[in-house]
């Protein structure tokens, strides 16, 4: 009892120094808690990538090839650990050939998927940025059609991953998150996916599955990071003293656009097989002998362009893959031009919402839906295009809408989902 009395005595009598050895065990106990509950993660999912690679499959089929895209400097330079630790090993019990291509500078994918031997699956490890250029350098591709085939699986590993937010349910746990999503790649389910193709007047074209913001929000947005010994404010930081120049941030453009266009049925993923030559050499002469006479080519009815005048704070032109409805009978991509009235408070308070949702259009805003647009600039423009969170130079630009170009593996929850919401 006595001894038990002169340690409380001591504790009280330096209660500081307790109160920080309390509160440091406590900080070293939920850390150490929390590595071992990620670990179980781990350990469940290679269990169940273990089935999978379990399986029985003819001694004639090959092993599936999967080619992942890994960029390295993703999330401040710990995409690679982030992989290695949580992803790779599921890929690789799972009874895929697994060729990892690392990207050692920004560019690098794009020139790397041009000279892409055939594969069964594209991984891309990363962020919004490694998506966007896998996708460019794919459909960059003189056989991007048979190449746009192939299914596509996302490993978000990036500090923004906007598509992952469309694929996969929304976790807290990072470890959890990586694991979620390469195990979705492993079950096979797809959804389409539409995408923007963006081409300047002597640029090769750039695809987007996001979309493209043009605005003051943009270009206060990118100098967060500035002011980051501000800590929680430094989102309204950048817009506050963004709010310093000029006012109001007006952007003065010309837009040309289409309508939405009618969905065409989805084509069957497995084509019927060849039928025998002496079938096809029927046909053909059947053919050429029943064909009716020429008829006389009528004329062509012309596109019915829309063209308007805009004055805008920011205009945004994106995908519906955020909101995706895979039952909907018409194709389109959203346009958002907003109004140039805005007072310096309310661009603070809504540059906090757009950090949330870039391409949210505010209440008053000019909505557009459309298939196809061209964006024209006045001569001298300056400033940049933010394209799936990566800038480029702004320049008068035509955007086409490449509806349910390619396929990602999604969480078979989530395309439930969808489904529910759909008949609802």
């Amino acid at each position: 009892m006595a001894r038990a009395a002169k340690a409380l005595t001591t504790l009280r009598n330096h209660w500081k120094k307790t109160t920080f050895g309390v509160c440091l065990l406590s900080w070293g106990g939920h850390w150490l808690y929390g590595k071992h509950c990620d670990n179980l993660l781990r350990r469940a999912a290679c269990q169940e990538a273990q089935a999978f690679g379990n399986q029985l499959i003819p001694s004639s089929m090959p092993l599936k090839k999967a080619t992942v895209f890994l960029n390295p400097a993703a999330c401040k330079g710990k995409a690679r650990n982030l992989f290695e630790k949580n992803a790779a090993p599921i890929l690789h019990l799972s009874g895929l050939d697994v060729t990892v291509v690392k990207t050692d500078y920004e560019g690098q994918a794009k020139k790397l998927l041009e000279l892409m031997e055939t594969t069964d699956l594209i991984i891309i490890a990363g962020g919004d940025g490694t998506v966007q250029e896998v996708i460019t350098g794919l459909l960059r591709r003189a056989d991007e059609a048979v190449f746009s085939k192939i299914p596509i699986g996302f490993i978000p590993l990036g500090k923004t991953c906007t598509l992952s937010h469309t694929l996969y349910p929304e976790s807290m746990n990072q470890v959890q998150h990586i694991t979620n999503a390469t195990l979705a790649i492993l079950k096979g389910e797809t959804v389409p996916l539409d995408v923007l193709q963006i081409k300047g007047a002597k640029e090769q074209p750039v695809f987007a599955v996001t979309g493209l913001r043009w605005g003051s929000y943009r270009d206060a947005g990118v100098k967060v990071s500035k002011y980051w010994y501000l800590g929680p404010l430094k989102t309204k930081a950048a817009h506050f003293f963004s709010t310093f120049k000029e006012w109001p941030q007006k952007r003065q453009a010309a837009l040309m656009y289409l309508g939405p266009t009618e969905r065409p049925p989805e084509e069957p993923e497995e084509k019927p097989s060849r039928p025998p030559l002496y079938v096809r050499l029927y046909r053909r002469l059947r053919l050429y002998w029943s064909s009716p006479p020429k008829e006389i080519p009528q004329d062509v009815t012309p596109e019915d362009w829309e063209e308007l005048k805009l004055s805008t704070i920011e205009l945004s032109i994106a995908t519906r893959n955020r909101q995706l409805d895979l039952t909907r009978t018409e194709d389109f991509m959203d346009i958002c031009i907003e109004a140039d009235t805005v007072s310096k408070g309310q661009f603070v308070n809504r540059g906090s919402q757009k950090m949330r949702d870039p391409h949210m259009c505010p209440e008053g805003s000019q909505y557009i839906q459309a298939s196809r647009c061209i964006l024209q600039l006045p001569e001298g423009t300056e400033g940049s295009f933010g394209i799936d969170n990566e800038e480029y130079e702004a320049m008068p630009v035509e955007v086409k809408l490449l509806p349910r170009k390619l396929r990602f593996f999604c969480d078979p929850r989530m395309r439930e989902q969808m489904l529910h919401a759909a008949v609802q």
